[in-house]
């Protein structure tokens, strides 16, 4: 049985390293993610009859998780890791800020990756704090200011009938300079590298619910989660 099993992993390992030539590396992962599941559910299923029950069930969970297999949790103390993790966020990056979206709640959170409060979360910074950072990314980096609006949009309700100069910035854009990447393209959507079709168009309706300038959102995150889908549906196409 074990000698059966382990030519059945190998034939399977041949084959992920053909693929791997002809294939994207998310493929490749989500592959990778398959074979491990498989496996683990194999070798649970041989401890199980050898009376190994919870060794077999540890096992087994794990391969049921890797297989996507959302209705089976993991027992005793990977249940609450696996719950922490059920929830979606997305993360936007520019040159000095990296956001991330709840996708749930919508909740908008900010590090500052450079400057001043380099490594400083957005949430600990005041008013005066937050107003430097804002003068820095106009002068170094555009698009870490439309992430910085959109981030005032939730903690300052009301700020921009009291800014100063352009009184239009929920419907203003900025060009990126280059085109969005699979990897970030993935991260904006808060989705695993090789996510299917269907979860692409769910993880899209679901931000630009929350994100839509007509929703209280701002002109620039829906943009980038507008380039984010057409990324992703390309390799489809």
């Amino acid at each position: 049985m074990m000698l059966l099993y382990g030519l059945a992993v190998a034939a399977l390992l041949w084959w992920l390293s053909k693929a791997f030539v002809r294939s994207d590396t998310a493929a490749v992962a989500k592959a990778l993610k398959v074979v491990a599941g498989v496996a683990a559910l194999g070798v649970a299923a041989i401890l199980g009859a050898k009376g190994q029950i919870g060794t077999a069930l540890l096992l087994g969970s794990f391969g049921a998780w890797a297989l996507g297999w959302s209705g089976i949790s993991l027992p005793g103390p990977w249940r609450r890791k696996q719950g922490a993790s059920a929830g979606r966020f997305s993360r936007i990056r520019s040159a000095m800020i990296e956001m991330e979206i709840d996708h749930a709640s919508g909740r908008i959170e900010g590090t500052v990756l450079a400057g001043a409060f380099v490594g400083r979360p957005l949430s600990e910074l005041d008013q005066k704090s937050l107003r430097r950072l804002h003068e820095e990314c106009s002068a170094f980096d555009p698009e870490g200011v439309s992430l910085l609006e959109a981030y005032f949009d939730r903690r300052f309700a009301g700020w921009r009938e009291y800014a100063q100069g352009d009184r239009d910035t929920r419907t203003r854009t900025h060009a990126r300079s280059s085109v969005m990447s699979k990897d970030e393209a993935y991260q904006v959507l808060g989705l695993q590298p090789g996510a299917s079709v269907d979860e692409v168009q769910k993880a899209y309706r679901t931000l630009m619910k929350k994100l839509h300038p007509d929703q209280g959102g701002t002109a620039y995150l829906a943009t980038r989660v507008n380039q984010a889908r057409e990324t992703l549906l390309s390799r489809h196409r």
